[in-house]
């Protein structure tokens, strides 16, 4: 039974709605289902007098990190931002320790990631018809629209915040464009979601027998994450993809049956295709990409900026400032749902927890992505896992996804699979 909802979890995890239990406080139903999980995980376990707990580095790494994130309390400024806070990463952790005992089998995991490709394409589609409906009600009407339409989602206190502070919009080329969020509160959370699931999509599509339906959701899930105009999620993608070429060159001309030699000069031969299509032909997408390398322009000064304060205050504080603290360093007047941040999810970690805590998470995402290499080399269909996860780990330089409450749960899913050892009859039956 909770095999089954955890699936419809997967594919509801985009999509997540609100709960207002007190004034000012927006509590995603996610966070409440992943407790529930948790104690009906607890109490079966009992029941059955087993309790499965992986016991591998990256579980020591996920202890550690919360232990430490704990501790940042004797620095804290204010301590019910800090409760918070620990309360938002305590209520989403336990989805990691749950899904070894739940998936543990081939195919259980092989129909997790199923749904969760379904979920991104539902929310990938609702993102193109949210881009596509400010070409025929205009933008304005649009973005009216679409901010009542995203309140159940967000909730009402949350919601409000992000009007104050919208990243909705992007300049391009003396025009502005509604970026695809689609029930997300920003582009760039969007973004982190559709990279983290993108790759499997395509896998799913060479190793299923409903080739044609991921074939397209690929296509869906691609489209709507270009049309977030998130930079950092392009340098995610092209991250995975130069790792896919480099990396398992020799599997991908197997599979396509391509003779050595010639794979190379392919790989050559499309790779300058696509750069010198890219600057020849100009359009919204690569202008925005290029202009990642201005070092003149607003945004990217902005970043800067916020880098130069948080190597500060990190260089001042190296065991951290307290967890939800950064912002009053920053600005002592700040409120709680400011977006003061580092704009680098390790600069983050690094100021509010200490540099020590930053580098076990480094060290969580690096042991996941080397453990679904390792997979990948007798199943390509590990490779999924590793190609999102450098993706998300590139994208972390220029944006923090930690406290979003559908990329986290999608990324300790993916942390979580990595570390399971099955059978190998299991592997290859699939």
């Amino acid at each position: 039974m909770v095999y089954k909802l955890l699936l419809l979890f997967c594919l509801y995890l985009p999509f997540q709605l609100a709960t207002n239990p007190a004034s000012g406080i927006d509590l995603a139903s996610g966070r409440i289902i992943i407790l529930i999980f948790f104690v009906l995980w607890l109490l079966v376990s009992l029941k059955d007098k087993k309790l499965i707990i992986s016991s591998n580095f990256q579980t020591i790494l996920i202890i550690s990190f919360l232990f430490l994130s704990s501790f940042s309390f004797i620095f804290v400024q204010n301590s019910e931002w800090y409760l918070r806070k620990l309360l938002f990463l305590f209520s989403i952790f336990p989805l990691y320790f749950i899904i070894p005992a739940i998936a543990n089998n081939f195919a259980k995991i092989k129909k997790i990631i199923e749904f969760l490709v379904w979920g991104a394409g539902g929310a990938a589609i609702l993102g193109i018809i949210q881009f596509s409906l400010q070409f025929i009600l205009g933008l304005k009407e649009t973005t009216r629209i679409w901010a009542n339409f995203i309140t159940p989602f967000l909730g009402s206190s949350f919601s409000e915040a992000v009007m104050k502070n919208p990243s909705w919009l992007v300049g391009i080329s003396g025009h502005d464009f509604f970026r695809a969020i689609s029930v997300f509160p920003d582009p760039h959370m969007f973004s982190f979601y559709l990279n983290l699931i993108l790759p499997w999509s395509l896998i799913l599509y060479f190793s299923s027998g409903k080739k044609k339906l991921f074939l397209i959701l690929f296509f869906l899930i691609l489209s709507a994450d270009l049309l977030t105009f998130s930079r950092g999620g392009y340098l995610g993608l092209i991250s995975s993809a130069i790792i896919t070429i480099l990396f398992f060159r020799k599997k991908i001309a197997e599979f396509w049956k391509i003779p050595k030699y010639k794979y190379k000069k392919l790989t050559l031969v499309i790779s300058a295709v696509f750069v010198i299509t890219t600057l020849s032909v100009p359009n919204p997408i690569s202008q925005r990409f290029f202009s990642s390398f201005k070092a003149d322009e607003g945004s990217n000064q902005g970043r800067i900026e916020n880098w130069t304060n948080s190597l500060s205050v990190i260089t001042h504080n190296p065991l951290g400032v307290g967890l939800g603290n950064y912002s009053l360093e920053i600005k002592l007047s700040a409120d709680y749902r400011e977006p003061i941040y580092s704009h680098n999810l390790y600069f983050d970690i690094a100021a509010e927890t200490g540099i020590i805590n930053a580098l076990v998470w480094i060290i969580l995402i690096f042991s996941s992505i080397f453990s679904y290499l390792k997979k990948a080399k007798d199943n390509y269909f590990y490779l999924g896992g590793a190609l999102g996860l450098i993706s998300f780990f590139v994208h972390s330089f220029f944006e923090t996804a930690l406290f979003s409450t559908q990329v986290l749960p999608l990324l300790l899913i993916i942390i979580a699979v990595s570390t399971l050892s099955l059978n190998e009859s299991d592997e290859k039956n699939y």
